[in-house]
């Protein structure tokens, strides 16, 4: 798993659709996730600090599980099936800690809320994220390839010791 941030909300050129995009610390990759308008909502809202009158929904979630002790420990987006992203809320009271399913839209504006952290498994980003910095990437394969035409058996064999049984 990897852990990534709210880097914002965007539209999509074509259609519109507002999306939230994730990115992962050293910024070389981006997960767009497409989200409803008040899902988007919701997510701005907590980017920006703004607490409404009343509480909203995802401000609701929030106040129930302070209300009963309930610790929202992390959320993690694990798997993308026909273009549709599933997330869960992974919850603590005392410890007992129990798996909630969710939309990462909702999941995010409550881990946004409480300042929990965002996961994503690898899959999910191997299938769905996007290359950030093409540079840094370009330059991390290359120097790995220099690394392995230069790797000699007894480089490994010292590395490592060989094998005596």
């Amino acid at each position: 798993m990897l852990e990534m941030k709210v880097a914002g909300i965007a539209l999509d050129a074509i259609t519109r659709s507002p999306i939230v995009l994730l990115k992962d610390a050293s910024d070389r990759r981006a997960l767009p996730i497409y989200i409803g308008q008040e899902q988007a909502r919701a997510i701005m809202s907590a980017l920006e600090n703004q607490k409404p009158p009343r509480p909203l929904t995802h401000d609701l979630m929030v106040n129930i599980l302070e209300a009963w002790n309930m610790t929202l420990e992390r959320v993690i987006i694990h798997s993308l099936q026909k273009d549709t992203f599933y997330a869960a809320l992974i919850v603590k009271h005392g410890d007992v800690k129990k798996e909630i399913d969710a939309r990462p839209s909702d999941a995010i504006a409550v881990a946004l809320r409480t300042n929990t952290p965002i996961w994503v498994m690898e899959e999910v980003i191997a299938d769905a994220s996007i290359p950030v910095d093409r540079d840094a990437d370009e330059a991390e394969q290359q120097a790995f390839r220099e690394f392995i035409s230069n790797l000699r058996p007894e480089d490994l064999i010292k590395r490592f010791g060989g094998n005596d049984s």
